[in-house]
């Protein structure tokens, strides 16, 4: 229905009920003023007048006392003029309330011949009364729904109005113009290819069904946020250039029953109409969570939910052109039924990028912003390893903004490195005064920075700053010449060597009664570490056992749990000997770095390495 025609005729209604009202407040206060008129003549004259109970009022009828009676409201009511020697002997008029059963009261008055009359009630139109008892509820709901028809709140467009909400929230773009293209995408080239497989599917389905090839019902994206998972689904809809259907997991669950479900069921009824298209749910695991996993064995609405999706899913049939793409950082949590060939068939990890990968993806980032000839895309994919893509273009916005605030007109290595900082170690703080705090800090850090580079098994240092950031007083970053998922034994020993390297320095420098909680981080670390190395990855004398993982809590007596405790601080022990050694044989070079460090307050890392070579020889480190 219009919506002018809605608007009109709530305005019409609205101007006929108070018309009704109108005319019912006109009748009532005119049989008011027609009653306030007889009252005021019966008691005209009259010396005063009062209230007086049945009983009393047949006392007063027997004893003659009883002049003139005047009926009213159907004989409920009477107005009594009389006069007694208990009032004076002087008239009164006098208000009686005669009770429902008195039927024989007129014959009384005959008998005592009292002059009596009867007032009939003024009658009213039957209309207006029934008009009038509606009335209010009609306004009311009148003014509801005009109120949502009309706010900005509740707008039909927003799929959030009351006559709206068995639809679908879904966004919907019969010709999507998203702007990314699979040009504007890096680092994820293995999703790209499957993604432009199913574009290829859309655009020439005869291609594929001529030698009797299925094409997906439904494609999943799995990855930690920030991966470009969102990305690659607006690229799909720009590229493939079909009716696009965008909607978030968390939108379908509601907490009335069933509204989810009828939102599911409006989805995929308005897909099946603009076949082919696509139909992208974005954090899927709102809604696809295994079922029975919630508190009290699950949520009936969230269920009923899911379980409407699986049957759109099965319902679709083959090659019909209704492409479902999900997307996800919790695939662990997703109801098998979903994930089973026939519904999401493709499952595609969108994982963190590589060196080359982060190389591309600055690259695109890059393109329209104004980069001097010092900024070096490799170095800075180099240095930030782990980072994903859209870490790497809040770097580069970061970079930018810093540039607009020193008013350059162009990105210097400067600002990216300012920027890499901030994003890594956060915003810098105040510079510490040079006192003995701030020496210690620079021994504590160079501490860390020497055992690193003379262990062959360590990653190479990228820089030491006494620069506070964050809850850090000083830091040093290292940046791994290598990517591998796996770690040696002789790695992780190296990583414990360098990270108690910061203590030990204190302790030798400046003595044990010196020694700070600066390193409480860094104990933690080591900790963590050795443990790991115990009851994970077997690299201990207890032998090849994982005695803990992180699905189960650890499960052993205290016999073990001593024998572990014992293995830990073995490990622990011999890197701190390592590490003694390492800063004595190193004491003289620390003292000139140290220096270095507290007059420029910042070392990058080939600055460093060139100071240390020209005292010892420093390994290669494996590429």
């Amino acid at each position: 229905m219009d919506r002018n025609f809605i608007q009109k005729l709530l305005i019409g209604i609205f101007a006929i009920a108070c018309l009704i009202f109108g005319l019912n407040l006109f009748t009532s206060s005119e049989y008011a003023q027609g009653q306030t008129q007889n009252d005021k003549l019966e008691v005209n004259g009259n010396v005063s007048s009062s209230r007086m109970t049945y009983g009393r009022f047949l006392e007063y009828l027997e004893m003659g006392w009883v002049k003139q009676v005047d009926l009213y409201d159907n004989s409920r009511n009477a107005i009594v003029q009389a006069s007694s020697p208990e009032l004076g002997n002087r008239p009164q008029a006098i208000r009686v309330e005669i009770p429902i059963g008195a039927s024989q009261l007129i014959q009384k008055l005959k008998e005592y011949n009292i002059d009596f009359d009867a007032h009939p009630a003024p009658t009213k139109n039957i209309f207006i009364t029934i008009a009038s008892n509606l009335l209010l509820p009609l306004i009311f709901i009148s003014g509801l729904i005009f109120f949502f028809q009309n706010s900005d709140n509740f707008s039909q467009n927003s799929g959030s109005s009351p006559m709206n909400i068995g639809k679908s929230p879904a966004r919907f773009d019969p010709r999507p113009e998203t702007g990314i293209t699979f040009n504007d995408i890096a680092g994820i080239d293995e999703a790209k290819a499957e993604f432009e497989e199913i574009v290829s599917f859309l655009k020439e389905p005869d291609r594929y069904t001529r030698v009797g090839a299925k094409i997906p019902k439904g494609v999943l994206l799995v990855g930690p946020p920030g991966t470009g998972k969102t990305l690659l689904a607006k690229a799909i809809a720009n590229e493939a250039n079909v009716p696009f259907f965008s909607v978030a997991g968390s939108e379908f669950v509601e907490m009335f029953i069933g509204i989810g479900a009828a939102r599911i069921r409006d989805l995929f009824t308005k897909a099946s109409e603009n076949a082919p298209c696509i139909v992208f749910i974005d954090e899927i695991d709102a809604v696809g969570r295994e079922r029975g996993s919630g508190i009290g064995g699950g949520n009936d609405e969230r269920e009923q939910t899911l379980n409407q999706l699986l049957t759109e899913m099965d319902g679709f049939k083959e090659n019909k052109g209704v492409i479902v793409v999900g997307a996800t950082n919790r695939v662990d949590i997703l109801d098998g039924a979903l994930l089973r060939p026939g519904r999401f068939d493709r499952r595609i990890t969108v994982g963190l990028p590589d060196r080359l990968g982060r190389i591309g993806i600055l690259k695109v980032h890059a393109k329209n912003k104004p980069l001097a000839e010092d900024v070096s895309l490799v170095q800075l994919a180099n240095r930030t390893p782990g980072f994903s893509g859209a870490d790497l273009a809040n770097l580069l916005n970061e970079a930018a903004i810093l540039a607009t605030r020193y008013k350059k007109q162009i990105i210097t290595k400067n600002e990216v490195n300012e920027a890499a900082d901030r994003i890594i170690g956060g915003i810098a703080g105040t510079t510490m005064e040079d006192t003995k705090n701030k020496r210690l800090i620079a021994y504590h850090e160079v501490g860390h920075a020497i055992a690193g580079s003379v262990l062959e098994g360590h990653d190479e240092v990228e820089k030491i700053t006494l620069i506070p950031r964050g809850g850090a007083k000083g830091l040093t970053w290292f940046t791994p010449n290598e990517e591998q998922g796996l770690l040696s034994r002789s790695q992780l020993l190296a990583r414990i060597i360098m990270t108690l390297s910061g203590r030990v320095t204190e302790q030798i420098v400046f003595g044990d009664p010196e020694v700070t909680t600066g390193a409480s981080n860094d104990l933690q670390q080591v900790t963590s570490i050795a443990r790991q190395m115990v009851t994970r990855y077997g690299m201990s004398n207890i032998g090849p056992i994982a005695l803990e993982n992180d699905e189960s809590p650890a499960d052993y007596d205290d016999k073990l749990a001593d024998r572990i405790d014992s293995e830990v601080c073995k490990i622990i022990n011999h890197c701190e000997s390592v590490a003694k050694k390492i800063i004595l044989d190193n004491r003289v070079i620390i003292d000139l770095v140290v220096e270095k460090l507290l007059d420029m307050e910042t070392l990058d890392g080939e600055e460093f390495r060139e100071l240390v070579r020209n005292y010892t020889v420093l390994p290669t480190k494996a590429i």
